[in-house]
C-alpha cells in the first residue's frame, strides 16, 4: 500500500472509540443496516451488535453494509445474551425509547463506555430489551411524528457521543487502543484488499505488516500466493 493509505489506517485506528457501539435488536432492512454502520465508521465506533430476524438478513450484512470492512458486525442469538455481553464490558446499555422516564439523549454522558440500543423499524424495541436496558433515551420532537427513521436516529445520538468525547481529547491518541492483532487484520484487509481475499480463499495465515506499511511474509507463502490451483 501507499505511505498515504498507510498514515491514513493508522490514523483511523488511533481514533477508534472501542467502548462506544450501537446494538441493532431485529432491524430488517438492508439500507438502514448500512447507513447505521456508515455512520458507526465515521464517528469511530469499532464494532456492532445485533440480533437478526431471519438468517438471510445476517448473510445481506455484508453486502448492505458499504463501510462493513471497517467495522466488525457481531451476532447474537438472543437480546438476553447481546445485552449481557456489552454490560460485562462496563457498558452503560441506552434504549431508544419514549417513555415517560425517558430523558433528552444530550442529557447522557457519552465519556461512559456506552452502549445505543435501536429497535426494529415498526415496532421499535421490545419488552424484553427495555427491561434490560440501563436507561430510555428519547430525541425530543415538536412535529406531528412520534419517531425517527432508525439509521436517522442513529446519527443523531452518535454524532452527540462524538461532540462529547471530542470535547473530552478522547479522539486525541498516538496510538490506537485496539489489540495489536486487530489492528494487523485491518491493517492487511484495508491496505491490501486482493492479497487478503486471496489468501482467505487458499486458507493461508495472515502476514504481518511493518511499520512502513509493508507485508512481511516468508517465501513459502508468497508462493502459495502465486500458485495456481491444480483441477
Amino acid at each position: 500500500m501507499s505511505p498515504e493509505r498507510y498514515a491514513r489506517i493508522c490514523e483511523m485506528l488511533a481514533t477508534r472509540q472501542p467502548d462506544l457501539t450501537v446494538c441493532l435488536e431485529q432491524v430488517h432492512k438492508p439500507h438502514n443496516v448500512s447507513a447505521i454502520i456508515r455512520t458507526a465508521d465515521a464517528v469511530g465506533v469499532h464494532q456492532v451488535h445485533a440480533v437478526w430476524p431471519t438468517t438471510r438478513m445476517r448473510t445481506l450484512v455484508s453486502s448492505a453494509a458499504g463501510s462493513n470492512s471497517w467495522v466488525n458486525v457481531k451476532t447474537h442469538r438472543t437480546i438476553g445474551e447481546a445485552v449481557n455481553h456489552l454490560k460485562n464490558q462496563g457498558m452503560q446499555v441506552l434504549a431508544t425509547n419514549l417513555s415517560a422516564r425517558a430523558v433528552d439523549f444530550r442529557d447522557i454522558d457519552y465519556t461512559r463506555p456506552t452502549c445505543i440500543l435501536l429497535g426494529q423499524e415498526k415496532s421499535g424495541i421490545t419488552e424484553e430489551a427495555l427491561q434490560l436496558a440501563d436507561r430510555d433515551i428519547i430525541i425530543p420532537m415538536i412535529g406531528m411524528v412520534q419517531s425517527l427513521n432508525v439509521s436517522v436516529a442513529s446519527a443523531l445520538i452518535l454524532y452527540e457521543a462524538q461532540r462529547q468525547r471530542q470535547n473530552a481529547g478522547m479522539y486525541r491518541r498516538e496510538a490506537s487502543t485496539l489489540e495489536q492483532e486487530e489492528q494487523q487484520r485491518l491493517l492487511f484487509e484495508g491496505g491490501y484488499p486482493v492479497l487478503a481475499n486471496v489468501a482467505k480463499r487458499k486458507g493461508l495465515p495472515r502476514p504481518q505488516i511493518d511499520q512502513q506499511g509493508q507485508v512481511v511474509a516468508s517465501a513459502e507463502w508468497w508462493a502459495a500466493m502465486q500458485a495456481t490451483v491444480q483441477k
